[in-house]
Order: structure tokens, then C-alpha cells, then sequence
């Protein structure tokens, strides 16, 4: 039975970059995919999400007015359902476009902008439902690179970090009608996508925010714990964190990584370890930079500072292996990785997908083909870069660069 799945916010239907459809390739027929079907986007980090037949993304125009968008397509063919535009003017380092990927929910779509332009809109019509300027709302002290945190929507709310004043680095919003329903946490925001946990027989809320991580209950605000991450030099926290049991791991560029144990009798975390290195390329444990590592138990993986992919032994930190051969050994180097049955699937930097398996022992690449080209110029590197992470649905892989979103077929028929 072929299994068929959305992919409506960051990270998939479970926030956490697990794929469960199945009828999927398990080798790459050629060296480069064929594209399904292409369409015009502009600039922008933040990865399609696909909901109910549809493509959600954002981009970012220059001329002839400088303005961020909304953009819907249709799933199966690529032509343009809706678009919303806005004027929004960049004061943030590069400046390329949106960050955050599109929340859908209960047919809404909800939109944060590099700025704090956030939009509720009717996912079907593109209607805008309600808005906010929450820079000015809520004197958003904003990130060197913007709000880069994706919305995440749970029961009667939706729940944002934007790092503004007066408590509110969290906030979160009634979805019909916008009103605030609570704010929480006295901190400066990072670019991490919370999620969304079981702990102590509560759902919990858990954010990497500019100097601790925290968990919070979705429904109040309440702060249940909260955890020192300070910035040694900036904040740098972009991947969100994971969990694995009652363990929860956390990664930054220039701070390492950090693994806490959820208590399991009360709402509460300890320390169990914790790994940094010297500088940004005498690095210890994972230094990830924006790519989320998967951690399955025993062992994490994930892509260190300068492109070192790198298995962690969960208990200790200790490293187990290093490859090279997945992304360029490179300042910042960046793949996103999704888990479907016994295999990963990794897209790269190059705009490369691999198909491979994971293990103690090394890296498997089982196939690997081109599926777009990268288009981003980034300093301190000689060749172009793709960083927005890929959308995995109706067996489909959709991806985006500054110039396209393309939609390629994944299906084993």
C-alpha cells in the first residue's frame, strides 16, 4: 500500500524531518533529475512547505519596489494559485529574503517575514486574514540576519520567537482573529524553530532562544525550565533542537553542542554533557551551523562548522567518524537531512540529493543526482550555495533556489 504524506511547516508533519511515504525511489535512475515542473521565485532561505495540494514559499523582489511575497502553487503541475506582496525594507545582514518557512493549518497559512511582517492568510484564496508589524508591536530587538524562527501551530494557538521586549521572546496568537493569547521569556531571539515535546505527562514547548533553552507550556506561556546557552561570541543557534527518548540535543556554531535529560517524574532538565571547541575550526563534538542533525538514540549525526559530517556517541559526545564526501569542507557548510524507512535522504549545499544509510560504522551513500542548481553568493567560498530545506510530499521533492522552485518526482513507478 503506497502511503502519501504532506509536508505543511518546518521539518515535515511532525516537525522533526521524518518522511513515512512509501513507493519512493531507492536509486537515482541518472545523474540529474528532470524536473516535474519549475516556477519563477525570488531570493529567499526559507524552504517550501506543501499542504493540501498546494506549495507555500517566500521570496523577496528589489525592483521595482523593494517588497517580500507570499507565493501559492499548485502541487501536481506548478501553476500559480495566489500571491501576496509587501512593501518591506531589509536593515538586516544579507539581505536575500524571507527565513522562515509557511506554517499551514486548518487552512490557514501563516507567514513570518525577515522583518516581523507576519500574515495569516486563507491558504486557499490567499486572502489575508489578519496581521501584525511585530517589530513595532512588540520592539523586536532583531537578530543581525532577522527572524529566521518558522511559526509552529498547536491547538487554539500559534506560537512565534521574535525576541521582543517586555517578555516576549516567545508570543502566541489566536489563529481566527490574531489576538494575542500570551507572551513568555525575558531574551533576545535566535534563528531556531522551536518544537513541540511529551515530558512529565505535559506537552511542552521547547525553544533554543538567544541565551537558554527553555520549555514552556503551549497553552499558557508558562515557563517551565529553563537551561543557560549563552553566546560565547554571537548568537549563532540556527538548527532546532531534537529529542530521542529523555534526551534532548542542542547544536550552535560557535558554541558546540549541549545534551540535557528531560526529567521524567517533574518539569525539569539536567546537563549531561557538554562539547565546544577552541575556535570555529578547532571544533569539539558538532558545531552545526544550519542544517538539523539526527539523533537516533545512541548517536547523533550531523554536518559540523566547515562541512564535516560527523557521528557524536550520544552517551559521551565523544566523536565516532568524520566524512568529507557530503558537503565542500567550507565555512559554513550545509545539508538538510530527512529520514524515510531505513535510509536518509540528504540535500545538500551543491543542490545535490543523496539517498544513504547511517550507522556507527561510516556513512553508506547509496545514490546520489543534481536536482538544482545552487544560486546563492556567500562569502568565503568559490562556488554558489543552496541553503533552503527541501520539501518532501506526494513522493515528490520540491526545492527552491533565488531564481526557482522545482518539483521533482520521487516516485518508484
Amino acid at each position: 500500500m503506497v502511503q502519501a504524506e504532506d509536508w505543511p511547516q518546518w521539518r515535515g508533519p511532525r516537525r522533526d524531518a521524518s518522511w513515512n511515504e512509501t513507493g519512493v525511489l531507492s536509486s537515482f535512475p541518472s545523474a540529474r533529475l528532470a524536473p516535474k515542473w519549475t516556477a519563477a521565485v525570488g531570493g529567499g532561505f526559507n524552504g517550501p512547505t506543501v499542504s493540501e495540494g498546494k506549495v507555500f514559499v517566500m521570496d523577496r523582489l528589489t525592483e521595482p519596489e523593494e517588497v517580500e511575497r507570499v507565493l501559492c502553487f499548485r502541487a501536481d503541475d506548478g501553476k500559480p494559485l495566489w500571491t501576496h506582496s509587501y512593501r518591506c525594507r531589509y536593515e538586516v545582514d544579507y539581505p536575500l529574503g524571507p527565513r522562515a518557512s509557511v506554517t499551514v493549518r486548518e487552512g490557514r497559512a501563516f507567514a513570518l517575514g525577515t522583518m516581523g511582517h507576519f500574515h495569516c492568510l486563507d491558504a486557499v484564496s490567499g486572502r489575508i486574514l489578519w496581521s501584525k508589524d511585530l517589530a513595532a508591536e512588540y520592539h523586536v530587538r532583531m537578530p543581525i540576519w532577522g527572524l529566521s524562527a518558522s511559526p509552529i501551530a498547536d491547538g487554539d494557538r500559534v506560537i512565534l520567537q521574535i525576541g521582543g521586549e517586555g517578555g516576549g521572546c516567545l508570543v502566541a496568537f489566536d489563529p481566527a482573529g490574531g489576538e494575542e493569547k500570551w507572551r513568555a521569556v525575558e531574551d533576545s531571539a535566535s534563528y531556531s524553530s522551536p518544537i513541540l515535546i511529551d515530558q512529565a505527562g505535559k506537552r511542552v514547548l521547547v525553544c533554543v532562544t538567544g541565551n537558554h533553552v527553555v520549555g514552556v507550556a503551549p497553552e499558557s506561556g508558562e515557563v517551565y525550565w529553563k537551561h543557560p546557552f549563552r553566546p560565547t561570541k554571537m548568537v549563532m543557534h540556527v538548527p532546532s533542537p531534537v529529542i530521542r527518548g529523555d534526551r534532548l540535543f542542542i547544536t550552535s556554531f560557535f558554541d558546540g553542542c549541549l545534551m540535557l535529560r528531560l526529567l521524567t517524574d517533574r518539569l525539569g532538565v539536567e546537563e549531561l554533557w557538554r562539547r565546544r571547541g577552541i575556535n570555529e575550526t578547532k571544533t569539539d563534538g558538532l558545531h552545526s551551523t544550519i542544517g538539523t542533525p539526527i539523533f537516533d538514540g545512541s548517536h547523533v549525526y550531523g554536518v559540523d562548522s566547515y562541512g564535516e559530517f560527523r557521528c557524536l556517541n550520544a552517551e559521551t559526545g565523544e566523536r565516532v567518524w568524520e566524512d568529507l564526501s557530503l558537503v565542500p569542507n567550507v565555512r559554513w557548510g550545509t545539508a538538510h537531512m530527512v529520514r524515510n524507512q531505513d535510509v536518509v535522504w540528504v540535500f545538500n549545499e551543491l543542490g545535490e540529493l543523496l539517498i544513504g544509510r547511517l550507522s556507527p560504522k561510516g556513512f553508506e551513500e547509496l545514490s546520489r543526482a543534481k536536482v538544482i542548481e545552487p544560486t546563492t553568493d556567500m562569502s568565503q567560498r568559490d562556488h554558489k550555495v543552496c541553503w533552503s530545506h527541501p520539501a518532501f510530499a506526494e513522493r515528490c521533492l520540491y526545492a527552491r533556489n533565488d531564481q526557482e522552485l522545482v518539483c521533482v518526482s520521487l516516485t518508484s513507478d
